[in-house]
């Protein structure tokens, strides 16, 4: 059985390293990521892992234990499983065809990167049998990967493409906070060698598209920082248009939207004002505001707690020690920095003078850590970096004269306290909800300012916006030997020719249907003949691709006139890349393969919308009755929160009707 213990995400009783987990991915920790391949290095990962048990009937699935925290000892669990698409009922990938990859051949192995809530972990372990639960196949699947609010869910095919399924910060109820999980994700993307790695941005904080808000204030989305960028549109929305909508609102003057929107909502006029005078810049546009706001949300605590040493919120629901512990040991610190006349001092001073009080050094350390910039009583622990000694200082600043109302913390322009410009984190998001609602949702047309409807209608086109790529591009080793093997790397792709040669096939497959497959890296020895080198592209490729498990290599494509028992390396450079031809080893011809072998599912029908769509794009969608054309409900007027028609007539066929002949 799975030996899992989910009681507080401790650490498990299992042989098996546990690995630090803000390092987990990086070069070297936990290996070196030298393989030629996105396969390679998988497989070199996975020797560190625990291969768990009794999973003869299901996938096969391994598991690491990251360490977050030492002191307290918090573990969480990343699963790795491997999905055979040949036991697969359906074995197209509806996250390919929804960014655009629909035309990439069928990959033979998926591989599932979780790290499973505490929700996911508990259903699993509550049943009798772990079998049951995560080993058994259901319809090709682990139950494990079916269920859904995992922190992080990320899948990658055998050819380096991948998807990043969801991502769960701490609004959740996670260990994690968003940046967090990213960061992780992006190292094992980095170190694994991917290839291209798309995301459904649907990500959402307080009931507002944080694909919206971030884009209007810093031109891109949240996941922007880690290089996801426009893939492709819902709703026939171009990169261009994206961009142009963008501008639009960002460049917005505020004395217009004041001007305009001022006399039906008085609030507006308040909070431009209110942000204006915080700022030590001028705010011009929708665009400077909305960078101001969400760069100061990030500066605010989040803990405004006044009066009394309330320490909930450095008491963790697994922390081993006691809350009244933890107030104590907070009193002892604050009192030594009382004493210290509000300076800076060192974090090892800090520490000294509360031993003498405070015998738990391990407690000391998890407060210490806990307090930087939190508010305890009427003070304001402060921690920073020093910059000349590097060495963590803290100091205690007075502010029980700064919040009379205890409403929080408190900025102004000179920088110096002053009770006229307060604002709380709470407040700052009141307020961008309202700007979010009243600006950029539900702005109400009124006469004469014209120009405000153009917000909402470029407010849908950022929002249609969903599906993001990131690029890591074509990886390719700078030491072209590989060990001491004496083998040496070269790089190829593969043409697939008809059976019968046909050229009009041919041309099919080169410029309509398939694009160039991505090349792979094919090591040789220094020895290597023409006829090793085919042997070896077609063991590559047919590992890769599930329609080419009968690939046979036919021609060395660009190696002219070349008898199969040449030596390579006399032809071609060390590290060059080649391009051979091939047959796809079916008695059936390219254009019908190519509806079997690609991710696009042939079986979904024709989409033709009028907002020229022409791929099914992951939105809801109706087909008409007669010629079973496929278009968005949105795009017909049906509302979402309304069942699709039993029967339904595209504007095409129904006008079709109307002129049919009538019957004697």
């Amino acid at each position: 059985m799975l030996n899992v213990d989910v009681i507080g995400n401790k650490k498990r009783k299992r042989c098996g390293r546990v690995f630090r987990f803000k390092n987990f991915g990086e070069q070297g920790y936990p290996v070196m990521f030298n393989g030629a391949s996105f396969r390679e290095n998988v497989n070199t990962l996975l020797e560190y892992a625990n291969l768990e048990s009794d999973l003869n009937m299901g996938m096969p699935m391994w598991s690491f234990q990251l360490e977050l925290h030492h002191h307290p000892p918090l573990h969480i669990l990343l699963f790795v499983i491997e999905e055979s698409i040949e036991d697969a009922i359906n074995r197209h990938c509806n996250h390919c065809q929804y960014v655009g990859w629909g035309n990439h051949l069928i990959c033979n192995k998926k591989y599932h990167f979780l790290l499973p809530s505490k929700e996911a972990l508990s259903t699993c372990a509550s049943c009798e049998s772990c079998c049951d639960s995560i080993g058994t196949m259901n319809n090709g699947k682990s139950k494990l990967i079916e269920l859904e609010g995992h922190m992080m869910h990320g899948v990658f095919h055998s050819n380096g493409f991948g998807h990043l399924l969801c991502v769960n910060g701490l609004e959740t109820g996670s260990n994690l906070g968003g940046n967090q999980i990213m960061e992780f994700w992006n190292r094992l993307c980095n170190g694994l060698q991917a290839r291209k790695v798309s995301l459904n941005d649907t990500s959402q904080k307080r009931g507002m598209e944080l694909r919206l808000v971030n884009g209007i204030a810093y031109s891109e989305p949240w996941f922007g920082r880690w290089g996801y960028k426009f893939g492709r549109g819902c709703f026939g929305v171009t990169q261009s248009m994206y961009q142009k909508a963008i501008e639009a609102i960002r460049s917005m003057p505020l004395y217009l939207v004041t001007h305009h929107i001022g006399n039906s909502n008085h609030e507006i006029p308040l909070i431009f004002s209110r942000y204006q005078t915080l700022s030590d810049h001028s705010l011009i546009t929708l665009g400077d505001l909305f960078h101001y706001m969400l760069e100061l949300k990030s500066r605010l605590p989040r803990e405004t707690c006044i009066g009394s040493y309330n320490t909930s919120s450095l008491v963790e629901t697994n922390c081993r020690w006691s809350p009244k512990r933890i107030e104590m040991a907070t009193r002892v610190i604050v009192e030594a920095l009382k004493r210290t006349e509000f300076r800076w001092i060192s974090r090892q001073e800090v520490r000294d003078a509360a031993r003498a009080y405070i015998g738990d050094t391990g407690l000391l350390d998890f407060v210490l850590k806990s307090l930087g910039n939190h508010i305890v009583g009427n003070y304001l622990v402060r921690r920073s970096l020093n910059p000349v000694t590097k060495v963590l200082e803290y100091c205690l600043e007075d502010i029980s004269n700064v919040y009379p109302c205890h409403e929080g913390l408190i900025l102004s322009n000179s920088n110096k306290v002053k009770d006229k410009y307060k604002i709380t984190r709470g407040q700052l998001m009141k307020d961008m909800i309202c700007l979010y609602k009243y600006i950029l949702i539900d702005t109400k047309p009124i006469i004469g300012s014209e120009f405000l409807s153009a917000i909402p209608l470029a407010a849908r086109i950022i929002l249609d916006t969903k599906y993001l790529i990131k690029d890591y591009g074509e990886i390719i080793p700078l030491q072209v030997e590989l060990g001491s093997q004496g083998k040496f790397n070269l790089y190829c792709t593969i043409l697939l020719r008809n059976v019968n040669n046909v050229e009009n096939d041919h041309d099919y497959y080169l410029n309509k249907s398939l694009p160039m497959l991505p090349y792979e890296c094919i090591a040789l020895k220094n020895c290597a003949t023409i006829n090793d080198l085919k042997l070896e592209v077609e063991r590559n490729f047919r590992e890769i691709y599930w329609g080419l498990r009968n690939f046979v290599v036919e021609s060395s494509g660009n190696l002219m006139n070349v008898k199969g028992n040449e030596m390579v390396f006399g032809m071609i450079e060390v590290g060059g890349k080649l391009v051979v031809e091939g047959w796809h080893g079916s008695d059936i011809g390219i254009n019908k393969m190519v509806e079997q072998i690609c991710e696009r599912d042939p079986n979904k029908g024709i989409v033709e919308c009028t907002c020229g769509t022409k791929e099914d794009d992951g939105e809801r969608m109706v087909s008409c009755d007669i010629c079973e054309i496929w278009q968005h409900t949105r795009c017909v007027r049906i509302p979402n929160d309304e069942q699709v028609p039993h029967i339904f007539l595209c504007k095409r066929c129904e006008q079709e009707i109307v002129l049919f002949p009538s019957l004697p």
